[in-house]
């Protein structure tokens, strides 16, 4: 099979070093790839939302299947462009792709389906979001209704704090269209944790689970990220409970998609609140989350290319995927002032020692490479992965290759996995 990974990121790094172990795939290509990418397909120098010509490659090249790694393409209509040109696409049409780009879409879906989630109401008017919240009181949620790069949600401790987010959000327009209109939630409590599922707009079946660390320092500190890393299998999610999170809530979203005329296939990501009165949804998202994705594809036995073609052509049904026992944990090495402002291309060095410790792997983010030399070019730069037969040893190995590399510029949280390995939080340090 030929196939092309649309995205740049750590996320699309891991699809093409596992896509490249398939014994199916003949040809691999990246649009547009970073310098790690490029150790397993052919970069092509194309953006990830010019579709345009992203069609135009994949029709001149006969590409098979199209994987899209971000969501800003889904939403912007990749797959239905690609279908109109006859090219597989396994990822949501941009209605389906809705379900992501709009929080008061997905809230509408979880009530016509009956899905456990937050309380919410939905506000286009920031005085009218204000009153709202001192009506209600903290803490309390107010998230960007659009798409925001995970930078559009604010867990607001305080009432000033919740307006703040209001009055950045809708008036001064931090997020532009985006952040316009706000979703306000109550503030959920419990262990977070992300369950992804393949979807072939009527069959779902597990791929896999991990838990996120969103804040950029220690102890969960510091303002919300993309991610600085995130581990898998979650202690906090027992099979079981995996099992009715399935039923619960995936496969009746489907169901609902499928009502509506708008089927989802593609990888649906849930990101939940488990509670005292059980898993609620926080969010939906319509692609593989960045740094989930790099925890759970070292898991995964089976060959994922064929999972892939199965969720696209409606076979998911005699599908089904199976995952090693082992721990993985991804530490994110991200430039130093991220989520703020941060420097660029700034050199690195080390990454070849830290790829060689045992049970490792480093995957590439934000980097690129100008005159031989690795530097960065992003916020989250790369993604340090440890896998092992227990979550202490992944841990060990991960940090193990991170203190291997030589980056002045960059930072990473000390503590990823702290709450599976029922520790506390260390003191951030390079």
């Amino acid at each position: 099979m030929r196939v092309l990974v649309i995205g740049s990121g750590g996320r699309e790094h891991a699809l093409c070093w596992k896509l490249a172990a398939s014994p199916l795939l003949t040809k691999l290509w990246c649009a547009p790839g970073n310098p790690g990418t490029a150790a397993h397909a052919e970069n092509v120098p194309i953006g990830a939302l010019d579709i345009a010509a992203l069609v135009a490659f994949a029709t001149a090249h006969q590409v098979d299947l199209v994987v899209p790694g971000p969501e800003a393409p889904l939403v912007a209509g990749i797959a239905d462009a690609m279908e109109a040109a006859g090219i597989a696409c396994c990822g949501p049409s941009a209605a389906a792709a809705r379900l992501e780009g709009s929080k008061s879409f997905t809230h509408e879906i979880c009530e016509a389906a009956g899905i456990p989630a937050a309380l919410w109401e939905r506000f286009d008017d920031a005085e009218a979001a204000r009153e709202f919240v001192r009506r209600r009181g903290a803490p309390i949620v107010v998230k960007a209704d659009g798409l925001a790069a995970g930078k559009g949600v604010v867990v607001a401790a305080s009432e000033a704090e919740a307006e703040a987010a209001i009055a950045d959000f809708m008036e001064t327009g931090s997020l532009g269209e985006a952040g316009r209109t706000v979703v306000i939630e109550e503030c959920l409590l419990g262990e977070e944790v992300s369950v992804f599922a393949l979807c072939d707009g009527t069959t779902a079946i597990p791929l896999g689970s991990a838990q996120d660390h969103k804040r950029a320092g220690d102890g969960d500190t510091g303002p919300n990220t993309g991610g600085m890393g995130a581990y898998s299998p979650p202690s906090a999610l027992s099979p079981g409970l995996e099992a009715a999170v399935m039923e619960r809530i995936i496969r009746p979203a489907l169901a609902e998609m499928a009502r509506r005329g708008s089927p989802f296939r593609g990888i649906l990501f849930a990101g939940l609140m488990l509670t005292e009165d059980g898993p609620k949804l926080i969010e939906f998202n319509v692609r593989f989350g960045d740094p989930e994705c790099q925890v759970i594809l070292p898991r995964l036995i089976d060959d994922l290319l064929p999972a892939l073609q199965a969720a696209v052509d409606g076979e998911l049904a005699n599908i089904s995927l199976r995952f090693r026992p082992d721990a993985a944990l991804a530490v994110v090495v991200a430039a130093r002032g991220y989520p703020g402002a941060y420097r660029r291309h700034t050199p690195i060095g080390g990454v070849a020692a830290a790829s060689a410790v045992p049970g490792a792997v480093v995957f590439h983010a934000g980097t690129d490479m100008r005159d031989g030399q690795l530097v960065s070019s992003g916020g989250r730069v790369l993604s340090v992965v440890g896998t092992a037969a227990g979550l202490q040893a992944a841990h060990d190995a991960a940090y193990a290759a991170v203190d291997k590399l030589n980056w002045p510029d960059g930072f990473c949280r000390r503590d990823i996995g702290w709450r599976g390995l029922g520790k506390g939080s260390h003191a951030a340090q390079v």
